[in-house]
Formats: C-alpha cells, structure tokens, sequence
C-alpha cells in the first residue's frame, strides 16, 4: 500500500487520499477511471508479490456523482470487468453514488425501529412503579 502514496486520489483538508484501509477491507479512490485503474494495478501487482490474489467477485466499483445516472466506469482485474454498484457498506456506513446520506439515515432508522420493537415489551411497561421487595403491605387492625 506505500506503493499508492505518491498517486493521485482525491483532497481531502490538501492531503491526497486514494485508498481507506480497515484490516482486510479496502477502498481505493480517484478523480477518473484512468487513475483509479493505475491504483488496482498496482494493488493487483503488490498482491500477487506477496502470494495474494484480489478476488473479482467480492470487488466492486463506484462512481460518486450528482448526475441522476451516475458515468459507466469499466475498471478490471486481470481481465474480468467489475460490477459497478450503486451503493455499499464500510465499517457499517452505506456509502451511495449519489454523495447523500438519505440511504444511510434511512438504515438508520429502520434498525432503531427493529431494536425498538425486539425491546418493546421491556421499554413500555404497564406498571413502571418501582419494585417494594421486602416489604409486606400494611394492615390496618
């Protein structure tokens, strides 16, 4: 991965970001197409130094852009054309070809809503006085 510093990606608070790395996920980012192959290139090529091989299956391309459908970008590893995606998962963010968080905020709130129904019969009790353990009701004689 120190092979990409001095390639283009992207500037981000005038530091070149062109890849996130979190254990064995990875995500490689550029300007164009053309820079964005250089860098899976050299990913590829790094990889297969060291006896690894990147799989084309579990490998997906990107393009964020304001434009309603987003420009085809033909990206390949040895030969075999990635699929383009629409949106994907890192660290538990969906991130979406259209730069806007609505997806995720909608994700969001659809988990809290399958918590909050897994957890409903514990957070609204009929009775919510607090417990009289140890104490025996009074009677009047």
């Amino acid at each position: 991965m120190r092979n990409l510093e001095n390639h283009p990606g992207i500037k981000v608070g005038g530091q070149n970001i062109n890849n996130l790395r979190y254990a064995d996920d990875t995500v490689l980012i550029a300007e164009n197409k053309e820079d964005l192959q250089k860098l899976l290139n050299i990913v590829e090529e790094e990889s297969r130094k060291k006896g690894l091989e990147l799989n084309s299956k579990k490998t997906e391309v990107m393009v964020i852009s304001r434009k309603q459908e987003p420009p085809k970008c033909d990206i390949f590893i040895n030969k075999v054309k990635l699929k383009q995606t629409e949106k994907f998962k890192y660290l538990g963010t969906i991130i979406s070809n259209d730069g806007k968080t609505n997806r995720e905020i909608s994700a969001t709130t659809a988990q809290a809503k399958i918590n909050f129904q897994k957890m409903k019969t514990i957070l609204i009790k009929i009775n919510t006085s607090p417990s009289k353990r140890g104490k025996e009701p009074s009677s009047a004689t």
